[in-house]
């Protein structure tokens, strides 16, 4: 199976990182912060599709606040590929807007569509899943996403359930490739123990591989009324028009994700299997467990004294932070606030961000 066509990659970064307050803020969201190891999510992003994806044929989707830093942050990425949202209306139009870009330059090129915030542990591998991703993308026609190994019984990821090969109507004859037998939603503890030992159900990483004429049919036969819209918008691309046109087609477009909204619905729909060290870091949590600690499990990161104190992690950006006596909390300071959490209390750091909005402190967020 030879690749004949370009690939593409569409780096969705539109984010806020509101589980990352307070470094992760709306201009300057976790996606373009230094979080894990060296350099911005989105830099490494970029940097490991190298030697697999061209520079110039990278697109970012993105908004208005954060389009400056993402042209400073990759310069070898062309400034007209930074696609700018007026407003978030979920997956499904992020990812069709992309396409409409990559249709005008080869309708049946390979799109690979990536989150701008994930960590690779094992990057030879993980592309060497998206090569095969590819092919079977190209030769089936067929919709494709990244299925994760599963580790433990995991609450906060979608899941994937494959068939039988059996079962498979379509089947592709490539080790690890299984076609999709339905999609599950973030289960509770007792139902993702079941997924975890029923060795039929996958991580929903959110990676998806398709051809560019391929994902537009399919949003055409699902969600006619959002692949009108964007038909709309494909004469003015890249004309002056293109940004009212954008604000106004965004001012109706209903919100949707393209799991629920096209995925969930498709009829040849594969699954290749991961497993490539892959951590979607969604909470201070994850941070800390892949963070280098020392003998009393601290991770410190600045001006930081720990005194009897075991199982933290401390990151400052500027004045020294002291914590004496403390076990197992999270503390993060930046020069307007600071954040003290408790270990395994992480996700609920959305709800200081949703507090500050309804409290208009809008200078925070």
């Amino acid at each position: 199976m030879e690749q004949q066509h370009p690939i593409y990659a569409v780096i969705m970064a539109g984010g806020v990182g509101s589980r990352f307050w307070p470094r992760s803020r709306e201009k300057n969201p976790k996606q373009l912060l230094e979080i894990v190891g060296e350099g911005t999510m989105i830099q490494n992003t970029v940097r490991r599709l190298r030697g697999f994806v061209d520079e110039k044929n990278v697109f970012v989707v993105t908004n208005k606040l954060q389009r400056n830093a993402i042209v400073k942050q990759l310069p070898n990425v062309p400034a007209e590929n930074i696609i700018v949202e007026p407003v978030g209306r979920n997956t499904a139009p992020c990812i069709g807007l992309a396409a409409l870009f990559i249709n005008r330059l080869d309708p049946k090129g390979t799109m690979i569509v990536l989150p701008a915030d994930h960590i690779i542990g094992n990057e030879p591998e993980f592309l060497r899943v998206l090569q095969t991703a590819a092919q079977v993308a190209q030769v089936t026609a067929g919709l494709v996403t990244i299925g994760i190994h599963p580790t433990h019984p995991e609450t906060g990821y979608g899941y994937i359930q494959v068939k039988d090969r059996s079962e498979e109507t379509q089947p592709v004859n490539l080790p690890g490739v299984f076609e999709v037998k339905t999609f599950a939603e973030k289960p509770n503890y007792a139902t993702a123990i079941k997924f975890l030992e029923s060795g039929d159900f996958y991580w929903n990483s959110g990676m998806f591989i398709w051809r560019t004429d391929t994902i537009l049919n399919e949003i055409q036969r699902s969600l006619p009324e959002l692949h009108a819209q964007l038909l709309n918008l494909q004469p003015s691309i890249g004309t002056p028009l293109f940004e009212q046109n954008l604000e106004t087609t965004y001012g109706i477009i209903r919100g949707i994700s393209i799991d629920y909204g096209v995925m969930e619905k498709a009829q040849r729909v594969y699954v290749v299997k991961g497993d490539f060290g892959w951590n979607d870091l969604g909470s201070w949590d994850e941070v800390n467990r892949l963070a280098p600690k020392d003998e009393q499990g601290n991770h410190i990161h600045g001006k930081v004294i720990a005194v009897n104190s075991k199982n933290t992690y401390v990151h400052t950006s500027d004045k020294l932070i002291a914590v004496v006596g403390m076990e197992d909390v999270i503390v993060i300071n930046t020069p307007d606030a600071i954040l003290v959490c408790k270990k395994g209390a992480s996700q609920e750091v959305k709800e200081v961000v949703d507090s500050l909005k309804r409290k208009q402190m809008n200078e925070y967020l």
